[in-house]
């Protein structure tokens, strides 16, 4: 043995393709393709027809056709001088010098329902920031919106250009085969304001390499950011979210580059060109008229306003996100803004009035679905319907309800179902069942209970009072008891203890009921029995009388 080491292993001779002798016709049909239309060049499965149909190529597959012909096709191209089909130039970017602008479509749960959104992205070349909003729509004022919301974010503009693509909002008529475009005059009023110097890329997939880098920023937080999918109540929660998510990305490192987005921009965002002091407003103006309905239409689709205003015209200021209507330069609604053509939005409130007219359209009405899928409407509201209605008859227990809902003109959403809840659990419908209820006021009830006790009558008189079913006590805290009466206001609460209810309203906090009660030790025990087992409903400082009373003066004034 000449080594301990094996001679190496021979190579084996390339086994013969059936595909052989058809490997020159193959190629001739690839470089034929080189001057044909480009829509009109051979296939794989074209090249493998007129092999069995020209040449009886009975002994080959389509598989060893396919084969060769993808490898084949690239060096042909290269032997040519022509290249690869796709070939990308590294490009340097000036700091603060341009930014590309996208809209991506993205899918959220909102309130509860599958919804498409869009999603708005700026993005700094040199730094690689974003700046991202989520819209319901991709209209001209969601472009604007969009780039103030961005520019304001960034604290500047670029110097140079802003690329885009033809999207309808900036473009609209892309001028033969080059980069000049005719924009609309707000696009151009828009651009002036803010100094931006508009790019426009070429149509189709082509021009999307020529703005890569918020093409693959949009996919990048669509993938990261929206995977699982969203689910919130409103846009304005989702967009919070957003403008975390954005600066949770300036911590992120772009490939392999030293720094990270953050970094970069820290360095950038002095070069920025200071942003203009006067505002542009986004939004469009709209004047739609009402209809019989009491919706106007913006847009293809139909938003309430209050019932007064049929026949009217009104104007509308659409925003991206919302619309405002105005009667007479006043608000009287603002609507969420909705993403898909044909749909309504309804508020309750705006058909209160018609309603109480035409109680049986209640239970039915499209309003009322949607307040109940909104959460406006709830089940509180649906127990307290239901008590009013077997008290006094479907019609009149309807009427009832309506004249609750309007006081939440008055009053928060919440405070009104918390009373409406305490109301059922503290028996409040049960003189429409046929219990007893007192009315009385505080100052009025001790006087009388001292009167009583003053004839001898003050036993019969604190056991009528423990009898009645539900006694109320009003304006209590108006006024200071001598140590007698409050003993036998004492007396009277301590006899209804556990047996029947109370209810107190008192402008004072239990804190302030020393000044009623003088002595602390009986205010402390008057405290204690009240809110055991109590409901406590807290109505704020605001006059709730002075509030009607104004409104009842808008209604006269406006009518």
């Amino acid at each position: 043995m000449d080594s301990s080491w094996p001679e190496p292993r021979k190579k084996q001779a390339p086994r013969l393709s059936r595909l052989n002798p058809y490997k020159p016709l193959i190629d001739g049909m690839l470089r034929a393709d080189r001057d044909a239309p480009p829509k009109q060049k051979h296939t794989i499965k074209r090249i493998f027809d007129r092999l069995l149909d020209e040449h009886a190529a009975t002994a080959i597959s389509y598989a060893m056709v396919r084969v060769y012909v993808v490898g084949r096709r690239k060096v042909i191209r290269w032997e040519a001088g022509r290249g690869p089909e796709e070939m990308f130039v590294p490009q340097a970017h000036a700091s603060g010098d341009e930014a590309e602008v996208d809209f991506g479509a993205v899918r959220i749960v909102l309130a509860g329902e599958p919804t498409r959104c869009y999603l708005f992205s700026l993005r700094l070349w040199y730094s690689g920031k974003a700046v991202h909003r989520v819209f319901a729509s991709c209209g001209q004022e969601v472009f604007f919106e969009g780039h103030v919301h961005a520019l304001n974010v960034l604290g500047g503009a670029p110097r140079g250009k802003v690329r885009y693509d033809n999207l309808k909002a900036a473009v609209a008529q892309v001028l033969g085969f080059s980069r000049q475009r005719t924009e609309p005059e707000r696009r151009i009023a828009f651009r002036s304001h803010w100094g931006i110097e508009s790019f426009y890329c070429r149509p189709g997939s082509e021009g999307a390499h020529e703005k890569g880098g918020v093409e693959g920023q949009i996919g990048y937080f669509r993938r990261n950011r929206f995977v699982p999918v969203p689910k919130v109540a409103t846009l304005a929660e989702l967009n919070e979210l957003v403008d975390q998510w954005d600066l949770q990305d300036e911590r992120r490192r772009i490939r392999s580059r030293p720094k990270t987005i953050g970094e970069y921009f820290a360095l950038e965002q002095p070069r920025l060109k200071p942003l203009p002091v006067l505002p542009f407003e986004t939004s469009r103006w709209f004047t739609p008229r009402v209809e019989r309905y009491g919706q106007a239409t913006v847009r293809n689709n139909r938003y309430s306003v209050p019932v007064r205003l049929i026949g009217r015209t009104v104007r509308v200021l659409l925003h991206a996100s919302e619309l405002v209507v105005f009667d007479d330069g006043r608000e009287v609604a603002r609507h969420e803004r909705l993403s898909a053509q044909g749909g309504s939005r309804l508020v309750l409130d705006h058909y209160l009035e018609a309603l109480i007219r035409k109680p049986g359209a209640f239970p039915g009405s499209a309003a009322l679905e949607q307040a109940r899928s909104a959460g406006r409407f709830t089940p509180v509201h649906d127990d307290w319907w239901d008590a009013a209605r077997a008290a006094h008859g479907d019609k009149d227990g309807t009427k009832a309800l309506i004249e609750v809902l309007l006081l939440a003109r008055h009053m928060s959403h919440e405070q009104l179902v918390a009373g409406l809840a305490v109301a059922l659990r503290v028996g409040a419908l049960t003189a429409m069942k046929g219990f007893r209820v007192k009315y009385v006021l505080a100052t009025k009830l001790v006087i009388e209970l001292v009167e009583a006790a003053d004839e001898k009558q003050l036993t019969k008189t604190i056991a009528r009072y423990g009898r009645v079913g539900l006694l109320g006590i009003d304006e209590l805290g108006y006024m200071e008891l001598d140590k007698r009466g409050a003993e036998l206001l004492f007396q009277v609460l301590t006899e209804r203890e556990e047996k029947n209810s109370v209810a107190i309203a008192s402008s004072e906090s239990f804190g302030g009921w020393t000044k009623t009660f003088t002595d602390p030790r009986l205010s402390a025990a008057i405290v204690d029995r009240r809110t055991f087992g109590g409901n406590i409903i807290e109505t704020g400082t605001d006059s709730f009388r002075l509030a009607h009373a104004k409104a009842q003066a808008e209604r006269t004034t406006a009518s």
